[in-house]
This record gives structure tokens, C-alpha cells and sequence, in this order.
């Protein structure tokens, strides 16, 4: 049975973070863009709202909600900016539900815990400088030494670098078997030999912090070790499929900013004697943004759906964060034409939803990935086999049993 209406509760965290967005982020955003500020107490706010572990059970401290809650937090972030959407994305996307998928009850207990809570952040550090899109192509290295495994290598575009605790760090053990030579790792900060630096001069989410991880001999206890050895493609991929689901929910965010905005400015402009919107090339470009933000909301919900019913979802995922990130590239592309000459201007928004939109069509799998993803599917040429653990069901049992 198919029910397309939000749940009370759905609909409580969706007016809650949207409060939060328009006194919090929205006012301040303009000038942390300029700056290139990324504001860390946003998140401790977040925190407080239960958001930073909406999606992880409540007995690993969370607040035990489904997947799509997850899903409408995203996307009402990225109304107010793509940069603390990112901030959800990677802490409770790409990081914690990794540890509630993978995780041993040690691990949950000492890292997923106070993560779900929003007392120690997580991070992400899986693309290299000379390794993104083939992730075989790592250099990042894990050798055994005893109880402890000795890493050495650099990740780079690794968002909240320098605010994170923790990093999820994928790293090869074996050099001569490529992706099934990659193992996943528990790194701290506070370890001898992490270090962290800030790329300035991006193009587009300059209020969020992206920068390089250094691992330069860090002792790393065996009991850090995510899963099996050589697990850690498997463990990536994984991660990617949760952290592609919150990019195509932020997505349907900025498609949903790009909408307001351009309605506003319709309804303000004027041309030849009426509003802007009465000439029907721009009511093409809003009727085309209004499409597909419903087509993004339902291919994104039918991602959040199957999640909920603990089945794969990397195709559909896949597919939602495609459609929904060109979507909202050309959404954002079309704001700024609606907005004419003050569309370049730093005077109205939609100069930074452009800005901004372009990175979600290169990270977590290009366009070109996801499309040629997409025909393998249809052809059957790729088939999802299923993993050794699975992300649990919702609504959640007692998942306190991982040894």
C-alpha cells in the first residue's frame, strides 16, 4: 500500500529543522559564503535537535527515526545552505550509519554512541589526489604490525576535516589485488601522526569545511579495523549508497530554494508593462523546476522506502541521485536566468545555489558514473549481490548483538 502523506512525526521534524534553518542559517549564510566560514556551533545546534543521529536507534543514542526523516532533515539543510546538509551527509550519512551497518558493539559503543549523539563528530576520508572515481587507484597504505596497523597516505575533498573526531579512512593492505586489497579503519584525531588542512578558493560551498587528511605512520589498534580485511570496497560502497541517498534529498532542497526564489522574484520583477512570470519562456523554467522537484522528492523517498525495508537500494539510489543533482544544477542554472543581472549578483541567493550545485554532480559518483550505473541496470550487465551485514530495518529491533 502506497501512502505519499508525511507521518506526524515526518512532519514535526520537518517544521523543526525548517524553523531552525530560517533563524539559524538563513540570515547568517550570505556572509559565511563571503567569508568562507564554515560555523561549527551550527552543528552543536543540530545536536540539540536530535538531528545528528535522526536515523540511528535510539539504543546507540539516536532518535531512533526512519531513513526518510533522515531524507526531509537533508533536504530542508540545504534550503538554508549546501554546507550543513554536507556537515548530516557525511557525519551520519557516510559515518555513523557505516558503524550501524558494519560496526562491532565495541566500535558502536565507543564511537557510533557519542556520534548519534552529536558529542564527537565524524568524517569520511575515502578519495585520494590521484584516486576518485577508481577507488582501486588508492595509494594510502595499512601495514600489520602486531596489534596495531601503521597507515601512511593523504586524502583529499574531505568534508568537516578539520572539526571531525573521527575518520572512517579506507586504505589498501594488500597492493597486488586492487579494490579486494582496501580495508576500512577507525582513525582519531587525537592519534600521533593525523593531520588536517582546509582547501581554500573552491567554486561553490565555501561555508563548509573541505580540506586534506595526512596519515603519516599512525598506530592504529587492530580493534579499529571495520570489518574483515580486504572488506573495504564493500564496506565504501555501502557507505556511498546512505551518503548518495542524503545528496539527492539535499537535492530536492535546492531545487525546492531555487523554486522560491525565482516565484518571489516573478511576482516582484516587472517587464514590458507585467510580472515576469506572465512571459511564458520563464514560466517554462518554473514549470520545468516544479516537476522536477516532484519527480526528486518521490525517487528519493522510494530510496528512503526500501531502506526502511532493509533491502538494497544502490540502484535506486543511484538513480535518485542523478536525476535529482542535474535537477538541481539546471534548477539553480535557471534561477539565476529568471533573476537576469541580479542573478549575479551575491544580492539574491541563487548565484550560490548554482555555485553550490555543481559539486554534487562530480561527489559521491559523477553524472557520468551514475549513468553509466544506470544502463548497466537496464541491460543487466550489474546485478547487487547481497553484503555479509545489512543496514537494519526500520522500525528498529534490538541490534546490540554484533560481535
Amino acid at each position: 500500500m502506497m501512502n505519499f502523506k508525511l507521518t506526524d512525526e515526518q512532519q514535526s521534524v520537518k517544521e523543526m529543522v525548517r524553523k531552525f534553518v530560517d533563524k539559524e542559517i538563513i540570515p547568517n549564510i550570505q556572509e559565511w559564503d563571503r567569508q568562507g566560514h564554515f560555523e561549527p556551533v551550527i552543528l552543536k545546534k543540530l545536536a540539540d535537535l536530535q538531528v545528528m543521529g535522526v536515523c540511528i536507534p535510539e539504543e546507540y543514542g539516536g532518535a531512533g527515526m526512519d531513513y526518510n526523516t533522515l531524507a526531509i532533515v537533508c533536504e530542508e539543510l540545504e534550503r538554508g545552505d549546501t554546507a550543513y546538509r554536507t556537515a548530516v551527509s557525511v557525519h551520519t550519512g557516510l559515518n555513523s550509519m557505516t558503524l550501524l551497518q558494519w560496526g562491532t558493539e565495541q566500535q558502536k559503543q565507543t564511537y557510533l554512541v557519542p556520534q548519534a549523539q552529536g558529542q564527537k563528530i565524524g568524517a569520511f576520508g575515502l578519495t585520494e589526489p590521484n584516486a576518485g572515481s577508481d577507488v582501486a587507484a588508492m595509494n594510502t597504505t595499512a601495514a600489520r604490525k602486531g596489534d596495531y596497523y601503521i597507515l601512511n597516505g593523504s586524502k583529499t575533498w574531505i568534508s568537516l576535516c578539520d572539526v571531525a573526531d573521527h575518520f572512517l579512512i579506507f586504505a589498501k593492505t594488500d597492493h597486488d589485488i586492487g579494490h579486494k586489497g582496501i580495508t576500512a579503519f577507525i582513525v582519531e584525531r587525537s592519534f600521533e601522526g593525523v593531520e588536517t588542512k582546509a582547501i581554500k578558493g573552491k567554486l561553490g560551498i565555501r561555508a563548509g569545511n573541505t580540506g586534506e587528511v595526512f596519515l603519516t605512520d599512525v598506530k592504529v589498534p587492530v580493534e579499529n579495523r571495520l570489518g574483515e580485511e580486504g572488506e573495504g570496497f564493500k564496506i565504501a560502497m555501502a557507505a556511498l549508497d546512505n551518503g548518495r541517498f542524503t545528496v539527492a534529498a539535499g537535492a530536492v532542497g535546492l531545487i525546492e530554494a531555487s523554486l522560491e526564489a525565482s516565484l518571489n522574484y516573478c511576482h516582484e520583477r516587472k517587464t514590458f508593462g507585467k510580472e515576469i512570470g506572465k512571459h511564458q519562456l520563464v514560466q517554462q523554467m518554473i514549470a520545468k523546476m516544479s516537476a522536477n522537484l516532484e519527480i526528486s522528492r518521490l525517487l528519493v523517498f522510494k530510496a528512503g522506502w526500501l531502506k526502511n525495508q532493509g533491502k538494497r537500494n544502490t540502484q535506486e539510489t543511484s538513480l535518485a541521485k542523478w536525476i535529482s543533482c542535474n535537477a538541481a544544477f539546471d534548477a539553480a542554472n535557471d534561477a539565476v536566468q529568471i533573476h537576469g543581472a541580479y542573478g549575479y549578483s551575491d544580492e539574491y541567493p541563487v548565484e550560490r545555489f548554482l555555485r553550490n550545485s555543481k559539486a554534487p554532480v562530480i561527489y559521491e559518483g559523477t553524472r557520468e558514473i551514475h549513468t553509466i550505473m544506470q544502463g548497466e541496470y537496464a541491460l543487466g550487465y550489474r546485478e547487487d549481490k547481497p553484503l555479509r551485514k545489512q543496514l537494519p530495518a526500520w522500525p528498529f529491533e534490538q541490534v546490540s548483538v554484533s560481535k
